[in-house]
Formats: structure tokens, C-alpha cells, sequence
């Protein structure tokens, strides 16, 4: 009898609600029983409301139980898990179930199927067919490619990739570097974090092929000091792609060098930015430089450097493997392709929802979502990140595209969801945001550093009624310093939150309309 191919994730979300007690129950289990089975931990499928999500190979495809614990697994077993039989927690073909197969996955399609570490698996699933296209491409066609798809960067900025590599391509200099900033710190986001610890040879693929792109040898893994998975899962991959001929003195045979090495971040929200990652990558303490110069030509230590987060590289291998017009046909305007929105915070079914831009917020909270866990009313959902902005229900039908979201006072950033109920105090939410820039500020200019701090006291006189009106006129001049004054998106980007709560839900910080006429 052959044995049975079985799934447990050995993704982070996986693993802390017990997939390796859920994993070691199996096994133990199936042998006290006779069972033969080939247990493999793949990557979350990212439907981490139904993880541990396990699931078993049948001549149907693959079957999915979920959320399983470890006491769960002799009632599945007799239950008949092996052959893919009824019980509770079965729901049914994973392929089919609607979260998953309503998604558009270019970049995550992978995600879930293979083995994160096997580079069978990821050969035998289109793996290294973007990297050998590009190969046999000159260095100006693979930029043409990046460029006619679309593609802009993923990490918040939404710059188009194609111009930055233009750049640094046309840059003269002894040495170039290849940088991703996988400092992902923003709350609600996992997708860089997913594909690391899920499909990291995509990355080093991506990296890659950015490399021939622009005449790079050395590359760098700038990753966040909270993701030890994801330092390990992606050091392990470097060294067995290296060792395959992936990377190194000559990859695949095509007298190309490039060599990449995994950095662990400084545990700064600010090394997200990427002039404080290239300090903290050169050993100095992470503070964000003023520009011009510009990274793309004097980047790390002073050399040209592509700098990108982990999705715009994730999606280049399909760009370059099924050709630019295949990619910049998904999507809208000028947002093309997909984006991995992250569905968090009081939402019933929280994970990962790959689409097209396009697609509205409305859909993505009660279509994907199932709208809240408490089950209450969805009162403020909060997109890009720590200083994105609230969005009210007003605006739930606004497409999720970058312009559309521009034109609202709005930005998509890093594609996270993380949203809220009819309980939440939206002054209080908006004092935070004042207070973490205030926390994670490098320091290094007035309006971020002092702003901040003034923030947090004048919303503090707003709440506790002293001259309300008065407070919001100075609390909306301070933001319009801030935006104005700051050297990077760390104060430039706090006021998005605290005017879309100010403006938004009044109520919360105690204003009447007499307070906001006086105004």
C-alpha cells in the first residue's frame, strides 16, 4: 500500500496555534495505527482563521480539515482522513473552497502546494522558468519587461520598478547591490513574511533575475528581527539554490554572477524605510538620510542599489516567464497586476485574498472577510499599515487602486486590512498613532520627533474637553507640519490616521457641532 501524502503548515501563524503538536499527532498516530503516510509541511494556504489547516491527498485532490487541533487527529483518523472521509471539520477540496478559488494568485500560486525548501517541487511548479527567460535576455529587454507589466512597488510607495532598475542599470560604478527590504512592520501585514517562510526560492528568483537586470553581484535580505522562521526558512533556501547553481560565480551555466546573503533587521519600525535599512545594513544606527542622492545611485555603501520590498520582487518571476502583457492585463488604470491584500484584526475569517486591483473594500470585508468576529458592525477599517489612513463605509466602494485611493485622502501601502467594530474609540486609535511615531522615530528631524509628541498632548487636551475647538484647529496645523516638514513617510504619514478618525467620527473625540463649525 503506498502511503499517503498529508499537509501540515509549517508556516508562523501555523505553528502558534499547534501545527507541530497537529504534525507529531499524525505521525505517532498513523504508526500505532499501520497507516503509511508522507507527511509534508508546505506553507499556509493563508486561511489562517481554518489553521492548523491540514490536508490529504486523494485521487479527487487534495481535501482540507480545518482548524485542527492535535486531539483532533484519532477522530479524524476514524473518521477516515486518509481517504478524505466526513467529519466536522472537513471542508471539503481545498481548491474549491470559495475564500481560495474567488482569488486571482499570480505571485502566491504556489503558497500552500509544495514543499517551501524543496527545489523539486518549486522546478516542477514553473519554478526558475522566469530566471532562465531572462537569461537569454539582454539586460535593457528585462527591464523593458518590468517596465511595459506594470509593476510598482509593493512595499507602500507604489514607485514603478522599471524606472528604478532603468537607473541603476545606466549607473556607472565598480559595484551594484541588489537590496530587499523585508522589514515588513507594518500592522496587519504577513505577505512578505508568508513568502519567505512559504515560498522563498520566488524571492531569491526575483532577486535574481533584478541582478542581470542591472549588472548587480551582491544582494541583501534586509529581514525583520521578528521573523526568526522567516530569517531561517530563507537562509537555508540561499544556501541550497546556491549549491544548485542558482546563485553564485555562475548561474545556470551563464557565466552571471550574483551572491545573496540574509540580513536580520535592527527591530526598528523606521529601518522599514529604505535610506535607515541601508545605515543599518552598513552597521550604523538606523536614520534615515536625506535625499537626493537618490538610493538608485548612491545607495549601499555609496554604490547604485535596486531596493525593493519582497512582493515586487515575488512578482517578477511570472512577469519575466509568461511575458508583461499577461501580467499588466490584471488590474486597473495604472495599477496593474495583483496585490496580496491582508485581512486582520476583528474580522471573522482573517488571511490572505490575492486580486486584481479593482476590487472594492466592501468586497474584500463581507466577500473574503465574513465581516466581524464579534459579529458586531464594522465601524473603521484602517489600510496600508500604522499611518495609513480610517476609512469609514462611505468609502468601502472606492476601487483599491492606487489613484482612486490617492484622490480620498487614502493610500493602499503594503495591501494591509485590519478592521474594526462599532466599540472602538477612534480618538484613542488616533492618539496611538501619534504616540508610536513619537515611540519609533529615528529623531532626526523636528516635525517627526517634536510633532509627535505635541500630537499626542493636544489630542489629549481635545478628549479631555479643554477649548475642543481651538485644540483641532492647532492639531490640524500640527499634521499639515508634519506631512510638509518630515524627512520620510514616518512623519509625513502620521496625520492619515488622526485626521480620518478627526474627520470621520467627531463624536469620538468628545466634538459637537458647534466645536466643528467653530473649527
Amino acid at each position: 500500500m503506498s502511503a499517503v501524502k498529508i499537509f501540515v503548515p509549517r508556516d508562523s501563524a501555523a505553528l502558534a496555534v499547534g501545527a507541530d503538536e497537529v504534525a507529531a499527532a499524525l505521525v505517532s498516530e498513523c504508526e500505532r495505527r499501520g497507516f503509511a503516510i508522507e507527511l509534508v509541511r508546505n506553507g499556509s494556504r493563508g486561511l489562517f482563521w481554518l489553521e492548523t489547516l491540514v490536508e490529504v491527498a486523494t485521487p479527487q485532490g487534495r481535501v482540507a480539515y480545518g482548524p485542527v487541533m492535535a486531539e483532533d487527529v484519532p477522530a479524524l483518523l476514524d473518521a477516515g482522513l486518509l481517504q478524505g472521509g466526513e467529519h466536522a471539520l472537513r471542508q471539503g477540496i481545498t481548491e474549491q473552497i470559495p475564500f481560495l478559488a474567488l482569488q486571482e494568485r499570480l505571485t502566491f500560486r504556489r503558497m500552500g502546494i509544495t514543499d517551501p525548501l524543496s527545489l523539486a517541487d518549486y522546478e516542477a511548479h514553473d519554478g526558475w522558468a522566469g530566471l532562465r527567460k531572462a537569461i537569454t535576455l539582454e539586460a535593457q529587454g528585462i527591464v523593458g519587461e518590468v517596465t511595459h507589466a506594470g509593476l510598482r512597488g509593493r512595499g507602500g510607495a507604489a514607485f514603478p520598478a522599471g524606472i528604478k532598475w532603468k537607473t541603476v542599470a545606466h549607473a556607472h560604478a565598480p559595484q551594484k547591490y541588489v537590496v530587499c527590504n523585508a522589514d515588513e512592520g507594518d500592522s496587519g501585514t504577513y505577505s512578505d513574511r508568508m513568502t519567505m517562510e512559504g515560498d522563498p526560492y520566488m524571492l531569491i528568483e526575483g532577486m535574481t533575475i533584478a541582478a542581470l537586470a542591472v549588472g548587480a553581484t551582491q544582494g541583501y535580505v534586509y529581514i525583520r528581527s521578528e521573523y526568526p522562521h522567516a530569517v531561517a526558512t530563507m537562509s537555508e533556501a540561499v544556501a541550497r539554490a546556491t549549491a544548485a547553481g542558482f546563485l553564485g560565480d555562475n548561474i545556470l551555466g551563464s557565466g552571471h554572477r550574483f551572491a545573496l546573503e540574509v540580513r536580520k533587521a535592527a527591530g526598528s519600525y523606521v529601518c522599514g524605510e529604505e535610506t535607515a535599512m541601508l545605515e543599518s545594513l552598513e552597521g550604523k544606527r538606523g536614520i534615515v538620510r536625506a535625499k537626493p542622492p537618490l538610493p538608485a545611485i548612491e545607495g549601499l555603501f555609496g554604490q547604485p542599489t535596486v531596493i525593493n520590498n519582497v512582493i515586487t520582487f515575488a512578482s517578477v518571476p511570472v512577469i519575466l516567464a509568461r511575458g508583461a502583457q499577461f501580467y499588466r492585463d490584471y488590474g486597473m488604470g495604472r495599477s496593474h497586476g495583483t496585490l496580496p491584500f491582508q485581512l486582520a484584526g476583528n474580522v471573522k475569517h482573517g488571511g490572505l485574498v490575492e486580486k486584481a486591483f479593482g476590487l472594492t473594500l466592501r468586497e474584500l470585508l463581507y466577500g473574503f472577510g465574513g465581516g466581524t468576529r464579534s459579529g458586531r458592525p464594522i465601524k473603521a477599517v484602517q489600510v496600508g499599515g500604522p499611518l495609513g489612513a480610517y476609512v469609514p463605509e462611505s468609502q468601502w466602494d472606492v476601487p483599491l487602486d492606487y489613484e482612486a485611493y490617492t484622490a480620498i485622502g487614502a493610500v493602499l501601502g503594503h495591501g494591509g486590512i485590519v478592521v474594526h467594530d462599532d466599540t472602538a474609540d477612534m480618538a484613542g486609535l488616533a492618539r496611538y498613532a501619534m504616540e508610536f511615531c513619537a515611540i519609533e522615530s529615528c529623531g532626526k528631524c523636528t516635525p517627526c520627533r517634536i510633532g509627535s509628541t505635541r500630537g499626542v498632548e493636544v489630542i489629549d487636551r481635545i478628549t479631555g474637553g479643554a477649548n475642543r475647538a481651538q485644540q483641532v484647529i492647532l492639531l490640524r496645523d500640527l499634521c499639515e507640519t508634519m506631512v510638509s516638514g518630515s524627512l520620510c513617510a514616518m512623519g509625513g504619514m502620521t496625520p492619515f490616521p488622526v485626521l480620518s478618525a478627526l474627520d470621520h467620527y467627531p463624536q469620538d473625540f468628545g466634538l459637537t457641532s458647534d466645536d466643528r463649525e467653530a473649527a
